[in-house]
């Protein structure tokens, strides 16, 4: 009995700490909300490569689902692409490889063409090579796709973290 009064002791008062916390929903307000409607207002650069191509769209997936008025900010990305092998048998072949994306991006107002975020982000996977070169190029492609989704969902969620502190912040600053 003891025991049972114990627990629910415990969870009141971890319920008080969490009622406490200050943690607010960042999509608060749904496709009406601050960071929505901040986020429906980013224009997207073309980005240059494959591994651009299929991040711009993992951005525009995002990004598009807001219904934003005229552009406030343009996003400009720059992708680091690279593979490197690392798993190597006693013949020298090449077992294992290393894909990583890296994403240097920048939110600029287009009001006075400030840059008001500059951050990086990035991703990486392993790859098996195996003695089928179509099936390994096919899980390059493959991990560059994932990896394209990963850092766009990185980015989108860097600026939404933007957008909420640009919102709460007081006119003028």
């Amino acid at each position: 009995m003891s025991n049972m009064i114990a627990r629910i002791g415990l969870l009141v008062v971890l319920s008080a700490a969490l009622a406490g916390c200050n943690l607010r929903p960042l999509y608060a307000g749904g496709t009406t909300g601050v960071v929505a409607q901040e986020l429906g207002r980013i224009e997207i650069e073309p980005i240059a490569g494959k591994a651009g191509w299929l991040t711009r769209n993992a951005l525009k997936d995002q990004l598009e689902t807001f219904d934003g008025q005229q552009p406030k900010y343009r996003l400009t990305v720059a992708l680091d692409d690279k593979i490197a092998g690392f798993g190597v048998r006693s013949d020298d072949r090449i077992t294992r490889e290393r894909r990583t994306l890296r994403a240097r991006y920048q939110l600029i107002r287009l009001s006075d063409s400030v840059v008001v975020l500059d951050a990086t982000a990035g991703s990486d996977a392993g790859i098996d090579v195996v003695s089928s070169e179509y099936a390994t190029l096919a899980a390059e492609d493959t991990a560059l796709e994932n990896l394209a989704t990963r850092v766009a969902n990185q980015i989108v969620t860097r600026i939404s973290l933007f957008a909420r502190t640009e919102a709460s912040a007081p006119p003028g600053q």
